[in-house]
């Protein structure tokens, strides 16, 4: 779990940020508030496109087309960012008055990337000039056949480089060896946005009307939402939200998110999905005909259509991942899953393919199977990265490509066992290794008391939230389960939790209760992402669960006592201090029963709760407990001292009284929750 700074924390809170979203900031390393800004910005200024590699060669070289109207087809791939990258390049030239046509390969005829057939289709068309977009970095033997033609080749792509780059007249990729473009990971559109921009020579122009298809390709392919990249996302949103292009209105109304602002997250869960099933399905020119269409009419087809595709492509989806875990069924836990068959869809493997890295924790590996070779798709786990796992073990393959966290390639059937071996070998070796990351990150704690609607809200602060900038996991401890039902067709997991008087309701997706093992009445810990949810016209604060355990004796401990020294030290928020600070009745109650002991009272700090509680007839907060204690020890009424989990206890006020409220603790305390 990350570290809280309070004193941090509080400059923050000074700064403008909500309590909550201070903490979330701090953890993630910011210590001030020049820090935090910077993190979060979304305006800052971009760097100029010439300073990429070879990129002022390939715009030169399409100003001389465009100037002496020569044809220029656009490669592209099949995938959101390809997609969204052949869009926006092709509309772009056409709109500078350019003879552009576009070319997207058949997933399941040609595959991906640049093939020789499609080349000699584009030179019989009359092209002189041929880009590549999101694709094309380990396009040798291609390379030199568009040589041989007498076809100029740009090649523009954000995949991994391997170490000679393809003969091409200009080679634009930030993964270059040699490139010292200060932001590397851009998708592949972001790539394309700048040789456009690069060609128009006024980068805000462009943006201010590309950014819609920079957004959607850069979030799709869960490119880190730092830096250039966070930028072009907020203004894609920005742009989505208020002059939508068409087909990308008509899309987001068929899927019920017209009107309310979108976020990265209607984009990865609701846009993507439908947009890629196109691709994935063998009908790309859909999605690509959506993003140009200038007819309302057309539009919504195009739309109804994807939505269509998208269900096809779950239930084809659902076929795999059943029998996919039933070949894995009996088996012992692997280090990394590699599996094949003659059934699979090569257009969806890869998102069964992360959906079991995910629920078996290990990279896995799905072929496709035809004939005597297999083409793969493959998904990372725990940091595990896979384009250097397939150039590491590239003697087991006819091709392959991507990057750390997918990859694709291409195998012979009777080298598969040989490869299963040996990548499973790495992947133990790797498990076992300080690089290693299966642990969910949490944030930070915190209290039920800090989960308001107005601080839950104000995490809005951190948006456009995305890969490299996620929505905040926070934990939460001592939860009693009150209600715990499964919904969604027995899908989903739904309770409703409860510390103190603060009930909160909570939704486990994709969760059994069989396989949280957890019932009603137990004390639980809980990682969770905050969300406003709306019913009828009430707005609630609901817990969105990424995790959820039975909280052991020492997990409660350990983590009472942290909140207690944040207490104590008064690094507390506004929320915190009001819901720990000692009232009137916990002091009475506890004096009360302190002084019916005789002589020394040494305890477990648990058993001494638990007496109080039955001596008071109500339930006693430990914390406060422990704060109350501390304010009789620093009046002189008692003698107190900390043995790890016990308190010794020893009266001495001697008929004195005192008066708690000039209490230094008492007075830091009521501060803090009067905001100071």
């Amino acid at each position: 779990m990350a570290g809280y700074d309070a004193t941090a924390a509080h400059d923050l809170w000074e700064a403008g940020f909500s309590p909550l979203t201070a903490a979330v900031l701090c953890s993630r390393g910011c210590s001030t508030p020049r820090e935090a800004a910077d993190l979060l910005a979304v305006d800052g200024p971009l760097p100029p496109p010439e300073a990429m590699t070879d990129l002022s060669a390939a715009a030169r070289r399409v100003r001389q087309a465009l100037e002496s109207g020569e044809r220029i087809a656009v490669f592209g791939d099949y995938d959101v960012d390809g997609i969204t990258s052949t869009c926006l390049l092709t509309q772009f030239l056409r709109e500078q008055g350019g003879d552009c046509l576009f070319y997207i390969p058949g997933r399941m005829e040609e595959g991906y990337g640049l093939n020789t057939a499609a080349i000699d289709a584009l030179h019989q068309q009359g092209v002189t000039l041929l880009i590549t977009v999101d694709c094309g970095i380990t396009a040798h033997r291609e390379a030199a056949y568009c040589r041989e033609l007498g076809l100029d080749l740009i090649i523009t792509d954000h995949h991994e480089c391997k170490d000679a780059l393809p003969d091409a007249m200009a080679v634009v990729d930030p993964h270059r060896c040699d490139e010292h473009y200060p932001h590397c990971e851009l998708a592949g559109v972001g790539v394309a946005f700048k040789l456009a921009a690069a060609i128009a020579g006024d980068q805000e122009a462009v943006l201010e009307r590309y950014a819609d298809l920079v957004c959607l390709g850069t979030v799709a392919d869960v490119m880190p939402l730092t830096g250039e990249n966070r930028v072009f996302v907020s203004r894609g949103l920005e742009l989505l939200h208020t002059r939508p292009r068409l087909g990308l209105a008509a899309l987001m109304d068929q899927c019920s998110c017209a009107g309310s602002p979108p976020t990265a997250s209607t984009i990865g869960y609701t846009l993507a999905p439908r947009i890629n099933a196109a691709g994935r399905l063998g009908q790309v020119e859909l999605a690509v005909e959506l993003f140009l269409t200038d007819d309302p009419q057309r539009a919504q087809y195009l739309a109804r259509e994807l939505c269509e595709l998208n269900r096809q492509r779950q239930a084809v989806e659902s076929e795999i991942y059943e029998q996919a875990v039933a070949m894995l069924r009996g088996r012992p836990q692997p280090a990394a899953i590699v599996l094949a068959d003659e059934r699979w869809h090569q257009g969806v493997v890869g998102i069964v393919a992360s959906r079991l890295a995910e629920e078996y924790r290990c990279p896995t590996f799905l072929i496709c199977l035809d004939g005597e070779h297999g083409k793969a798709s493959s998904r990372s786990y725990g940091g595990f990265n896979l384009f250097a796992a397939l150039e590491a073990l590239g003697d087991h393959l006819e091709s392959y490509g991507g990057h750390e966290l997918a990859a694709g390639f291409t195998i012979h059937r009777d080298a598969i066992d040989g490869f299963r071996q040996a990548m499973e070998q790495r992947a133990a070796a790797f498990r076992d290794s300080a690089d290693y990351r299966c642990a969910l990150e949490i944030d930070c704690m915190v209290e039920p008391s800090l989960l308001t609607l107005q601080t839950v809200a104000a995490l809005d602060q951190l948006e456009p939230c995305g890969a490299g900038c996620p929505k905040p996991v926070l934990a939460m401890g001592g939860l009693t389960v009150d209600q715990c039902g499964e919904v969604g067709g027995g899908r989903h997991l739904r309770l409703r939790l409860r510390k103190g008087s603060i009930c909160l309701s909570a939704i486990y997706f994709s969760a059994t209760q069989a396989r949280c093992g957890i019932h009603v009445g137990d004390v639980v810990e809980v990682a969770f992402t905050p969300q406003i949810n709306e019913y009828r016209g009430v707005r609630s604060v609901q817990l969105n669960v990424v995790d959820i355990r039975p909280m052991t004796a020492d997990t409660q401990q350990s983590y009472e006592q942290a909140l207690y020294e944040r207490c104590l030290a008064g690094f507390v928020s506004p929320p915190e201090a009001d819901w720990f600070l000692p009232q009137r009745p916990d002091f009475v109650a506890l004096w009360r029963y302190l002084s019916a002991q005789t002589g020394e009272i040494c305890d477990e700090c648990a058993a001494l709760r638990e007496k109080l509680s039955r001596y008071a007839g109500v339930p006693a907060s430990m914390i406060r407990m422990k704060l109350c204690l501390d304010v009789f020890a620093e009046q002189g009424l008692i003698a107190l001292e900390h043995q790890a989990q016990r308190l010794s206890i020893t009266l001495t006020a001697q008929g004195r009284k005192v008066n708690l409220e000039e209490s230094r603790i008492l007075r830091r305390l009521k501060e803090k929750k009067a905001g100071d």
